[in-house]
């Protein structure tokens, strides 16, 4: 498959990606509240649990998996690439390295990882993996974000997906605005919209094809502290006017991160957004805790409860997978 065909299936009519690369420190916190240790084993007993649950490939294009995860197995030996690839779902990695200081800040950061990055797409390409993805974050403050911060961030994004798609691979490049703090829902489109426009403009002069590309994104959202109430028909309203304003149309498609949303809120605001109809690319998700959350609760580490976790799996993607087109109901 081309480049252009992977990009086209991962954002295919009523399916979404489903975001599982969790690191092991993020993997803890989800852990928590169940009492469950977080290492390698329980790790890969909980992603066995997402990707063997049946009927997930109604729903789901693709999986990003984490640096472990793509070197696991299921129960019986077959790795998790090729499990998700027998089932018609698009194996993808994590290839961003964190985060670091953006030179003279105490406050903004700047993703890392591109020195090793040729040699380890190498490497997932002959594990299975058809797609990645690269995360960097922009803060929304007194001052912030600064200018600096944000062409840093596009420069790694764009230079990132450059290198992607000469190794034969889609690039999903993610500059999350950041839900925490105290700024508007017209602030954060603001922020949204300089930051996908700068983005952009970095990514044409890279040479980057844009429609082997996919754009991952946050919604316009007033911030976590503001105490704004969080408008469904309001965030679609602003989110899309961003969107329309900087991302070109030949973009291969937009998946939205739920970025510290309650489940019910990141369902229920993607649902707002597929229903002001169809937009000049497709629109899907790609969640991790807005879709995790209640599985993981259902689970409680407890194998006996795997079924109904699965049961809560199957329903989460199904919700969101009609909320994509604003056919959504509670």
């Amino acid at each position: 498959m081309t480049i252009q065909e992977i990009a086209q299936a991962l954002v295919a009519p009523g399916k979404g990606i489903l975001a599982a690369d969790e690191s092991e420190s993020t993997m803890a916190k989800r852990f928590a509240p169940i009492g469950l240790e977080q290492n390698p084993e329980n790790n890969r007993t909980y992603r066995n649990l997402l990707f063997s649950a049946d009927g997930i490939e109604e729903y789901l294009s693709g999986v990003i998996l984490h640096e472990q995860t793509i070197h696991q197995a299921n129960d019986e030996g077959v790795s998790f690439p090729a499990l998700l690839a027998t089932r018609g779902i698009i194996p993808g990695i994590k290839v961003d390295q964190g985060l670091e200081a953006l030179p003279g800040s105490d406050v903004e950061k700047v993703s890392k990882g591109l020195e090793s990055l040729v040699e380890r797409l190498v490497a997932y390409r002959a594990l299975g993996a058809r797609f990645t993805k690269w995360r960097s974050v922009i803060r929304i403050g007194e001052g912030l974000p600064t200018n600096d911060a944000i062409e840093a961030n596009a420069d790694v994004l764009a230079a990132y997906a450059e290198i992607v798609q000469g190794e034969h691979m889609v690039p999903i490049v993610e500059p999350e605005v950041l839900f925490e703090g105290t700024h508007t829902l017209e602030e954060s489109g603001e922020v949204l919209r300089n930051t996908l426009g700068v983005l952009f403009g970095t990514l044409a002069v890279h040479g980057v094809a844009m429609d082997g590309l996919i754009l991952k994104t946050s919604m316009a959202l007033p911030g976590k502290e503001s105490g704004i109430p969080l408008a469904p028909e309001d965030i679609a309203r602003e989110t899309i006017a961003a969107l329309k304003d900087a991302v070109p149309e030949t973009v291969a498609g937009i998946v939205f991160l739920s970025g510290g949303q309650s489940p019910e809120q990141a369902t229920a605001n993607l649902n707002a957004i597929g229903a002001l109809g169809e937009q000049p690319w497709p629109l899907t998700f790609s969640y991790s805790r807005a879709i995790e959350e209640p599985i993981i609760a259902a689970w409680a580490g407890e194998e006996e409860n795997v079924q109904a976790a699965q049961d809560v799996l199957r329903s989460m993607l199904r919700n969101n997978a009609l909320a994509r087109t604003g056919e959504y109901q509670v």
